[in-house]
């Protein structure tokens, strides 16, 4: 079985090279490309990391080095919602091991899985600079969601479960 072929679009591949014009060295653009690759792909299977270390002639295991490094970067599928809990010392004092548990029950999955249906995963993160409002989650790498309450948390996932496709 052959792995599919991954290429950008041509937006994304036009994003690509203005983005090149922006450092001094392909490799100093990896960690830019590598958004522009999760958000045209969803995730960073293998077969995607070797066609960014193509296309930016790195060797393919420095930009595995660099995906597994960091926690932003989805080395598998994730839900259409993903739910990034802060479990860091502020928001784990303030809550968030309960929030965590809360999601749990809620949608049936534990820390790093997806639900069945694929519309939510539950993740942890390490500090998310929301200290003085937590405890707190991030939705979808981009929206905070803060001073979490058990309540507000399963009305959080109440609006998102009914939200279109």
């Amino acid at each position: 079985m052959s792995s599919p072929e991954f290429k950008f679009s041509d937006a994304a591949l036009q994003e690509y090279r203005d983005i090149l014009g922006h450092y001094p060295t392909r490799q100093a653009a990896l960690l830019p490309t590598l958004w522009i690759a999760q958000r045209e792909f969803g995730w960073l299977p293998d077969a995607v990391q070797d066609y960014v270390a193509s296309l930016m002639e790195l060797p393919p295991a420095h930009v595995r080095a660099v995906v597994s490094f960091y926690t932003m970067f989805h080395r598998k599928p994730v839900g259409r919602f993903l739910l990034d809990v802060c479990t860091n010392l502020s928001c784990r004092l303030r809550g968030a091991d309960q929030i965590v548990d809360c999601l749990s029950r809620k949608l049936g999955v534990r820390l790093g899985e997806t639900t069945p249906d694929g519309k939510f995963t539950l993740a942890s993160v390490e500090c998310l600079a929301s200290c003085g409002t937590a405890p707190m989650l991030q939705l979808n790498q981009a929206e905070f969601y803060e001073n979490l309450t058990e309540a507000s948390t399963l009305k959080l996932i109440d609006e998102l479960a009914s939200r279109d496709v």
